[in-house]
């Protein structure tokens, strides 16, 4: 595994505006920061029972950033999110779901969160060797016209007997249909936690009302800090969300509860701290949050990966969960990106902002 990135050089102009922030409006000193006992520190004292600790603590041990506090999470579910044909055509070899799980062990991810069939086709010979998460539910893409909605495909027990050690799921928080997932996502989490794993919430936003004429608030700090406060409260253990790219969607949209002085108070439009408001929202911190890694693009690929895990760590999140970035370049590209991504977790002068 490559160490010797430096960042600075790699983010170039942006280097000092990314690396020398400081948080002035939620403070480090007010955050549970990922570290070697973080675990013990957020769940020792819960209801999480000790199967559930023992499941956390593989996905924490495993892999190049095993130990740290921090994760690297290969997900492949874009085969039925975005349609398989669009999601492979530019690495046909990850038709076969084998070669995610290759790709995951090679560049040293603490786990690989799929599908169903594609995890349990290779259950047997892998399952012990990295940590599985089913993504239990997703938004099929051949209904016509398309809706956004996420169903289960799998029951929790089905994932449980394949060797998972935790389960993933989305809620579109905002959409018709937030209620029922709601329900249908907590109901699931509960039955996790009973059978010892652990669970993961993508915690996204979806209603037409929250892209207007002049911006689109489905990223915003607010709405996107608000979903994952309500993935904390059906016990998620960890939270997956986009990484914030505005904010004022409560304001701008007029709607929900807003007041001026809470955004002056909480945040400014600096990147981190959009991204500290992500975090404050996951109880200070106490829940891990993952930002996704995003479209892949080409030859910006890295850079902006790497900004992205810089963002992320500097404002006291988790890690990442990047799949395009990595799955749809060549094996050995998609193994280097990975690995230079953890470096950023592994850096030590790179610090909490």
């Amino acid at each position: 595994m490559k160490m010797n990135d430096n960042i600075a050089d790699l983010l170039g102009k942006k280097a000092a505006f990314y690396l020398d922030h400081v948080c002035q409006k939620i403070t480090k000193d007010e955050l549970l920061t990922p570290g070697k006992y973080s675990l013990e520190k957020v769940f020792g004292d819960s209801n999480r029972n000790p199967q559930v600790l023992r499941s956390l603590a593989q996905l924490y041990g495993q892999g190049n950033l095993g130990g740290t506090g921090y994760l690297s999470i290969l997900p492949v579910d874009q085969g039925i999110e975005h349609s398989a044909v669009y999601s492979f055509y530019k690495n046909p070899d990850y038709f076969d779901p084998e070669n995610i799980l290759k790709l995951a062990l090679e560049a040293g991810c603490n786990g690989v969160a799929s599908t169903f069939g594609g995890l349990a086709l290779n259950a047997r010979k892998y399952a012990h060797r990295i940590p599985f998460i089913v993504k239990i539910n997703h938004n099929e893409l051949l209904s016509f016209p398309n809706k956004y909605d996420q169903t289960l495909f799998g029951k929790v027990k089905n994932a449980w007997d394949m060797g998972a050690l935790a389960i993933g799921a989305t809620i579109y928080f905002g959409s018709e249909e937030s209620d029922r997932q709601i329900k249908e996502i907590s109901e699931a989490f509960e039955h996790a936690h009973q059978l010892g794993m652990a669970t993961i919430l993508w915690c996204y936003l979806r209603n037409e009302a929250f892209k207007t004429a002049d911006q689109d608030y489905h990223s915003a700090a607010d709405l996107t800090g608000q979903a994952n406060h309500i993935g904390v409260t059906i016990q998620a253990d960890i939270i997956k969300q986009k990484l914030p790219t505005n904010n004022f969607g409560f304001k701008n949209i007029k709607f929900g509860k807003y007041d001026d002085t809470m955004y002056e108070a909480l945040t400014t439009p600096h990147p981190i701290d959009l991204c500290r408001l992500q975090v404050a929202n996951c109880y200070m911190g106490k829940i891990g949050l993952i930002n996704s890694g995003g479209d892949s693009k080409g030859e910006s690929d890295l850079l902006e990966a790497i900004t992205t895990a810089v963002i992320n760590k500097r404002a006291g999140g988790t890690g990442l969960i990047m799949g395009r970035k990595a799955f749809q370049h060549p094996f050995k590209d998609g193994v280097n990106l990975l690995q230079r991504v953890q470096n950023v977790y592994l850096d030590n002068k790179i610090t909490v902002a």
